[in-house]
C-alpha cells in the first residue's frame, strides 16, 4: 500500500517536471495543470494511562485537469486519485481512502454560455476493500473494477464563469460492473445475484454488469475563496427513470464531494475531504467518509 502512495507521489513529481519544462502559455488552446499532496499522521503511546494505541496513516492525492478552448469547441478533462492506509495497534493495515475518477466532458457552443456537450465518466479504485466483523475475520467487499461505474450522457453544459459550471442531461447511460464474480453472485452493487437451487448450489451465475438509463445533473465549483483557501465541489445526481421496479424510479441516486485547501506556507497545506453517497441499490442508507490531513503538497 506505500507501494501505491510512492508511485501516486513520483507520478506527481513526473508531471510537475514536465509542466516546468513546458511554459502553458507555449502550448496554443490547450491548459494544463493540478494538484497533489502526501500527508502523515503518526500517534506513538507508552504507558499512556488515559488509554489509546499507536497509529500510522498516509494519505496520497493526485489531481490533475487538461483543458482545450478554440473558438465554439470546448473540452475539458480531469483525472482524480487518492490513496490512504491506515495501521493502528496490533491490526494490519488497513487502506481508508481508494479513489480513481476520469471525467471528460466535450461541448460546442449553441449560445453564450451555454454548450451542447457529451459527458464521459468512470469510477473506480485500486485495490481490493474489506470488511472487519473482527480482528481475525476480513471479506472482500470490492476491489479494482468492483464495482466500476462508466456513464456516457448528452446535455447542455453551463459555464458562466471559469470557477462553475452546471451541466444536465435528460438522456443518459450508467453501466455498473462488477468483475469479481462472487461479489457478482452475491447480488453486490445493485447486479442480479446467482441462481441457486434448494441445496444452495449455483446453477447460474450472477451478472457481471447493470445498465441504467436516466437523467444527470452534475455541477462542479472550484475557486479560491479566500487567499491561499481553494474550495472544491462536486454534485452528481442521476435518476433511473426505466427502472423496471416502479418504486426505484422516484429515487436519485448522489455523490456529493468537496475539498477543501489550506496552504500554511509555498508547501505546507492542511486538506479536509468529505464525500457524502446515496445509493439504494447499493446500501438504503447515506454514506459518508471524511479525512482530514496535514502535509506536503504542490500546485502546478
Amino acid at each position: 500500500m506505500l507501494r501505491k502512495l510512492l508511485i501516486l507521489t513520483c507520478i506527481a513529481l513526473t508531471l510537475v517536471k514536465v509542466n516546468a519544462q513546458t511554459p502553458l502559455d507555449t502550448v496554443k488552446h490547450f491548459v494544463f495543470g493540478g494538484f497533489t499532496s502526501l500527508t502523515f499522521n503518526q500517534v506513538s503511546l507508552s504507558n499512556w494511562v488515559a488509554g489509546g494505541e499507536d497509529a500510522l496513516s498516509a494519505t496520497g492525492i493526485l489531481n490533475l485537469f487538461g483543458k482545450y478552448k478554440k473558438e465554439k469547441i470546448a473540452w475539458d478533462n480531469s483525472l482524480d486519485l487518492g490513496y490512504s492506509f491506515l495501521k493502528s495497534g496490533s491490526q494490519g493495515v488497513r487502506k481508508n481512502e481508494d479513489k480513481i475518477e476520469f471525467n471528460s466532458i466535450l461541448g460546442y457552443k449553441a449560445v453564450e454560455k451555454l454548450y451542447y456537450s457529451v459527458l464521459l465518466n468512470y469510477r473506480s479504485q485500486f485495490a481490493n476493500g474489506y470488511k472487519y466483523p473482527n480482528d481475525s475475520v476480513s471479506l472482500l467487499v470490492s476491489r479494482f473494477n468492483a464495482p466500476g461505474y462508466l456513464a456516457l450522457s448528452i446535455g447542455l453544459d453551463y459555464k458562466p464563469n471559469d470557477f462553475f459550471s452546471v451541466y444536465l442531461s435528460p438522456i443518459g447511460a450508467r453501466l455498473t460492473i462488477v468483475a469479481d464474480q462472487a461479489l457478482a453472485d452475491s447480488g453486490a452493487y445493485g447486479v442480479d445475484p446467482a441462481q441457486k437451487d434448494a441445496a444452495n448450489n449455483i446453477i447460474k451465475h450472477g451478472k457481471q454488469t447493470r445498465m441504467e438509463y436516466g437523467a444527470t445533473l452534475s455541477a462542479k465549483f472550484q475557486k479560491d475563496v479566500f487567499k491561499n483557501v481553494n474550495v472544491l465541489s462536486k454534485l452528481v445526481l442521476f435518476n433511473n427513470y426505466t427502472d423496471k421496479h416502479e418504486d426505484n424510479r422516484k429515487n436519485i441516486d448522489v455523490n456529493w464531494e468537496v475539498m477543501i485547501n489550506i496552504k500554511a506556507g509555498k508547501y505546507l497545506t492542511t486538506s479536509i475531504l468529505a464525500n457524502l453517497i446515496y445509493d439504494q441499490n447499493i446500501i438504503a442508507k447515506t454514506q459518508f467518509k471524511e479525512v482530514l490531513g496535514v502535509g506536503v503538497s504542490y500546485k502546478f
